[in-house]
């Protein structure tokens, strides 16, 4: 879990459980604004389910991301998390790959 400088234009982030996850959006959101030069991986894989809360703050990370033309891309994220994206009409605003490796490698290759 954390956040992690995967490259000089990729941040991951592993996400942890709620209540952390929020604030790791937080301050993922924060580094965006920073650098304004990052693409951001947000894997999901010890995520169990997601707060409407930890959503908006998903929301706000990708408006900084697309304010800069950069992307936002969420990996392995479960059937029950990913069922919440589609309850809520957002599985269309979001960018979803199978797991961080895709992420990472499709981001690389758009940026190589």
């Amino acid at each position: 879990m954390g956040i992690q400088n995967w490259s000089d234009n990729i941040i991951l982030v592993n996400l942890a459980q709620e209540p952390q996850l929020g604030e790791e959006l937080m301050t993922v959101t924060g580094m965006v604004k920073e650098t304004q030069d990052v693409d951001v991986v947000v894997d999901f894989a010890d995520v169990s389910i997601i707060t409407s809360s930890s959503i908006a703050k998903l929301l706000k990370l990708r408006k900084a991301l697309l304010d800069c033309n950069h992307r936002l891309v969420l990996s392995s994220v479960s059937r029950r998390t990913y069922s919440v994206f589609t309850v809520t009409g957002l599985e269309g605003v979001f960018e979803f790959v199978e797991d961080q490796f895709l992420a990472l490698a499709g981001l690389q290759l758009v940026g190589g």
